[in-house]
């Protein structure tokens, strides 16, 4: 067996192997001086480019039209951008006591942000839900993300430790972020097509961009000296609190979704919209919020959740699969090429 297959078969997702290289080549060879601040100009760059090529790919046609299902998308939302924020604020302070601050503002700052687009999508698919609703509801959450997160971020943890965040990052926000997405809303009737066919432009810019956000962070981690205050005994915390934050979204989208009457597609894609959240948008998005070496800390319980809930919800999306006499994915690495596919799917349904 070759060594690409080898590593095909390990029941991990590869991005997670890609961050964990990252992490270590930041350990080994941080980066520093005037390196550092290219760096800083580069993913600067890289961030802008990812969010324009979000906007030149979203269809605004098939938004609209998912709202018109406004119970569920209001479900999600009031999942996302309410019930998480609540469990971060019960969290946050129980966890500042046995753990270092930043990583309690960790917690906090990943209950306060949108939902994944691609996982979303792919699971529901893979559980035999409503897969349009999901793709609206994913889409819709990103975008108001860009907006509700810092708002939330601003009333929720402004005062949560070191390098919180200030009034600036709304402009930097709107510069980095928002004037990007909305260009490419713009020109998307030129390019989206072209977009919808090259899958690989858009897959590379994402994660390029999110490993050179973490790169940039924990080298100024390394620099500054921070993880020698850091312990296994302090992930393993992370890790509890992770799972405990999750657990609550899957139970309370699955009771309030059967509660509320909705049938058995849309619950699939309440559960798995309403319980997600997004690293693509946490980690660009931490670089602005959160200012200097803090910021390497911040996104450590982001980076663990994302996949502590990434095999859960192949768990959960096997289980549904099963119960609908679907075909079931039987692991992980399974999961994420279900997930390119359906992505692929959702996209060309709605490109022109």
């Amino acid at each position: 067996m070759s060594f690409t297959s080898r590593l095909r078969a390990i029941p991990v997702d590869r991005f997670l192997l890609m961050l964990i290289a990252t992490v270590g080549i930041a350990a080994v060879l941080p980066a520093r001086g005037e390196v550092a601040e290219a760096f800083d100009w580069i993913t600067y760059g890289a961030i802008a480019l990812l969010f324009f090529l979000y906007g030149a790919r979203l269809s605004p046609q098939a938004v609209w039209a998912g709202l018109l299902h406004w119970r569920l998308q209001g479900l999600v939302f009031l999942s996302t951008f309410a019930l998480f924020p609540i469990v971060g604020l019960l969290v946050a302070p129980l966890a500042d006591r046995v753990i270092p601050g930043e990583l309690a503002l960790g917690l906090l700052y990943l209950t306060l942000l949108p939902s994944t687009v691609q996982s979303s999508i792919a699971f529901t698919s893979i559980a035999g839900g409503n897969v349009p609703a999901a793709l609206t509801s994913a889409s819709v959450s990103n975008m108001l993300g860009v907006i509700v997160t810092p708002v939330l971020v601003l009333l929720l943890a402004s005062g949560s430790g070191d390098g919180a965040f200030s009034f600036d990052a709304i402009e930097k926000i709107a510069l980095q972020i928002l004037a990007p997405f909305v260009a490419g809303q713009i020109v998307r009737p030129l390019i989206g097509g072209w977009l919808a066919r090259h899958k690989p432009v858009t897959v590379v810019v994402d994660r390029g961009s999110i490993l050179l956000v973490v790169y940039a962070a924990f080298s100024e981690g390394v620099v500054a000296g921070v993880w020698s205050s850091l312990d296994w005994q302090d992930l393993a915390i992370v890790v509890l609190f992770d799972i405990a934050i999750l657990a609550v979204s899957l139970s309370v989208t699955t009771l309030a979704a059967r509660k509320l009457g909705f049938n058995r597609e849309d619950e699939i894609a309440i559960v798995f919209c309403g319980s997600k959240k997004s690293m693509a948008t946490g980690i660009p998005m931490a670089g602005i919020l959160f200012a200097g070496h803090a910021m390497a800390l911040v996104v450590l319980p982001l980076m663990l959740f994302h996949q502590i809930q990434l095999f859960a919800c192949a768990a959960l999306a096997q289980r549904y699969a099963r119960q609908t006499k679907a075909v079931p994915t039987p692991s992980v690495t399974e999961a994420a090429a279900e997930e390119r596919d359906s992505v692929d799917k959702a996209a060309a349904t709605t490109n022109p």
